[in-house]
């Protein structure tokens, strides 16, 4: 692996600490308790504030922001933290905050996923792998996002929050309620359309399964029944398609009432 460098116009708290093969482009500024994993690029005018610890092998676009204190009324400058993983792509002006007390502490970012431009990340959230954030999809406080989930572009997701793995949302979609696995949503407050069948195709998903989850999809949206009559339904269909299990825990887990 090659070695660190870092541009003589950066500026890198001796707090900091920078694996092997980092790159610090020009003007950019790494303040103290940062941690930057090996072979982590980072171009030029991007700001890390701390405590943050970034994994290996991301990719930080120029104006970036991340581990700025979190806009959040309450917060009294505690030592809360932001964590992102591996592989990850962050494009131009993308803003992720650290935790609250309130929220646990710590806003987290799992591996491989891509944010393009003018994307928000705030406090206390949690994103899984793998997913992508289209131009300017932005979280409030506390929201969860599943793995393989894609927001499009302006996706907008209100406070405590949960979407689902394998979502997607379709251009300007905001959303106050849940959006449970394997959905498309759209609009406002994420009218469901069906299941995401393109991407669980490019994921390898049979298609005997892609027919279940279709099945669930109606029985859950379309069938008319109550939500305990389709969930115990889809619960006796579950036994033949293990898939449909965390679909229906994320609904029973669900606090804000899923989108109907």
């Amino acid at each position: 692996m090659k070695a660190t460098t870092v541009h003589p116009t950066a500026v890198v708290d001796a707090r900091a600490r920078l694996g092997e093969g980092v790159e610090i482009g020009a003007y950019t500024i790494i303040g103290p308790d940062v941690e930057i994993g090996d072979g982590t690029w980072i171009g030029p005018h991007v700001v890390v504030q701390g405590p943050t610890r970034i994994g290996r092998q991301n990719r930080i676009f120029q104006f970036c922001s991340l581990g700025e204190a979190p806009q959040h009324v309450g917060y009294k400058g505690e030592p809360t933290v932001l964590e992102i993983g591996d592989r990850n792509t962050f494009r131009e002006y993308c803003t992720l905050n650290r935790g609250t007390v309130e929220g646990g502490g710590r806003t987290v970012i799992g591996d491989d996923n891509f944010f393009m431009a003018y994307c928000h990340v705030a406090h206390d959230c949690r994103v899984g792998n793998r997913t992508i954030f289209a131009n300017a999809s932005s979280l409030a406080g506390h929201v969860h996002v599943g793995d393989f989930a894609f927001l499009g572009g302006f996706t907008l997701v209100h406070q405590f929050c949960r979407i689902g793995a394998h979502c997607m949302t379709g251009v300007n979609t905001t959303l106050f309620k849940d959006v449970p696995p394997y959905l498309t949503v759209a609009g406002e407050g994420g009218t469901p359309h069906g299941i995401n069948a393109r991407g669980l195709r490019r994921r390898g998903f049979p298609e005997e399964t892609l027919r279940a989850l279709k099945r669930a999809y109606k029985t859950l949206y379309h069938s008319g029944l109550r939500l305990e009559q389709a969930l115990e339904q889809l619960e006796r269909a579950a036994v033949q398609t293990p898939e449909l299990t965390p679909f229906i825990e994320f609904i029973r887990a669900s606090k804000r009432g899923i989108v109907r």
